[in-house]
């Protein structure tokens, strides 16, 4: 099979003249630019410069550098690293795993279901929860996780800067949330399944995997 995907010199001759687009674009002193119009540009440009750094990835990776490497350079985990670049294989089925992400709004509702837990709002989270996380995330064990962080970090003082990081593991659609604490910064993990339902919902400390 023919690999039709694009090449990282096609890339970045796409992005050069996107770029020089978007400078002719802006106008002058005299004559503003159409706004909108900048942001669509900006939009394309933006895709286009991850469409490189992927490629730039992958051409990394088959060189023979490792996932460390190119984590340490990106300055994140090689974990990381790999779950947002990397091209892992089904052991149940020997083929490539989908990591296209379907839940379109899996980070508002994630944001939602935190933003209840944390509120002490439970009546209005547990809906969102499948069956095994239903049974197991008691009020107990609620309120014994968060004196755990509080005990760690100090009172929740609001989600910090930063956008829910959503991405495809496996079956679950994870979402990543920024929380800040009194004495530090932590993030709120939300796993759904399949059914789009929660799976899993965790405060981990910013740099868990």
């Amino acid at each position: 099979m023919t690999d039709s995907s694009p090449s990282l010199t096609a890339v970045c001759v796409q992005l050069a003249e996107q770029a020089s687009a978007l400078a002719a674009s802006l106008g002058s002193p005299v004559t503003p630019p159409a706004y909108l119009d900048l942001v669509g540009r900006a939009q394309g440009i933006d895709a286009l410069g991850e469409q490189v750094l992927k490629l730039c990835v992958q051409q990394s990776r088959d060189a023979g550098h490792t996932w460390q490497e190119i984590g340490d350079l990106l300055g994140v985990t090689r974990q990381a690293a790999f779950q947002r670049f990397g091209k892992p294989i089904d052991p149940r089925t020997g083929e490539p795993m989908d990591k296209t992400v379907r839940m379109t709004d899996a980070a508002e509702r994630a944001l939602t279901i935190v933003t209840a837990v944390l509120e002490d709002r439970m009546d209005d989270a547990r809906p969102s929860f499948n069956a095994q996380v239903l049974e197991a995330f008691t009020d107990k064990v609620r309120a014994d996780g968060l004196a755990t962080v509080a005990g760690l970090v100090g009172a929740f003082e609001g989600f910090a800067e930063g956008e829910p990081f959503v991405r495809r593991v496996g079956d679950h659609t994870v979402v990543d949330i920024p929380l800040r604490y009194e004495a530090g910064d932590m993030k709120a993990r939300v796993a759904f399944d399949s059914d789009e339902k929660v799976a899993g919902i965790f405060v981990l400390a910013p740099e868990t995997p």
